[in-house]
């Protein structure tokens, strides 16, 4: 197994968050792991929300294993958690596992442009906390009989795919954004050349990907056309 050095313990500290999270949504989540130079992009896929979900992790240094100088590798996203060691800000990389469909359909690592509309940070948060409101208000005004698992999910995916204001992004990659911790006001500046505080946060497109850009991570969805979106990571 290769140990990945951590820039920070605040990078280990997040790292750790973000696959309890994870976990939260999925005992059995995999996690897929590219390295870039002093980067470690992690991938994955809470099912509740039908997204792609991207953390970026700072290493102290480039990933290096023999003359291997990347890293690119699906694993347990429990089994990395448990390797990490916050106080010496390290993780251990895993076995490999068979990945899940998703893990072969990553977005674009360029090409992004900046699409139009995208409301401020603490109005994305309004608008997720309204949402679920109103998710439980009208479980609640469903008769008991009707309150089955099928209409609760008719009803979760009535509102979850609506359009964030003007823009092509479906509320579910802002509900995703906010619950993975990637939505959360400002903290500290984020280092290595990104915008510092919730200035980042912007809506990106690439071909058929749609991204939620926030300081914390990111969220992707597929597309099938800025005009047509279909939220399933593919």
């Amino acid at each position: 197994m290769t140990a990945l050095h951590l820039a920070d313990e605040t990078e280990a500290s997040d790292l750790a968050a973000f696959l309890s999270r994870l976990l939260h949504y999925d005992r059995g989540a995999a996690v897929r792991l590219q390295s870039a130079g002093t980067t470690l992009a992690v991938f994955g896929r809470p099912p509740a929300f039908e997204v792609l979900t991207i953390r970026s992790v700072r290493l102290a240094k480039p990933y290096e294993r023999g003359l291997e100088v990347t890293l690119d590798v699906t694993v347990s996203a429990g089994e990395l958690l448990e390797s990490v060691d916050e106080s010496a800000a390290t993780a251990t990389v895993p076995g490999a596992v068979t990945g899940p469909p998703w893990a072969g359909v990553l977005p674009p690592r360029g090409g992004w442009r900046r699409e139009p509309g995208l409301p401020a940070p603490e109005a994305l948060r309004a608008l997720v906390g309204a949402l679920v409101a109103e998710f439980r208000d009208r479980t609640r005004e469903l008769p008991a009989e009707e309150r089955t698992r099928s209409e609760l999910d008719r009803l979760g995916r009535e509102i979850w795919s609506r359009r964030v204001g003007r823009t092509p992004l479906p509320v579910r990659a802002v509900h995703a954004a906010q619950s993975l911790g990637f939505l959360r006001p400002a903290e500290r500046p984020r280092p290595s050349g990104e915008e510092a505080g919730e200035a980042g946060t912007a809506l990106l497109s690439s071909g058929a990907w749609l991204r939620l850009r926030t300081p914390y991570g990111s969220v992707a969805v597929r597309t099938a056309g800025l005009g047509s979106l279909d939220v399933s990571v593919r």
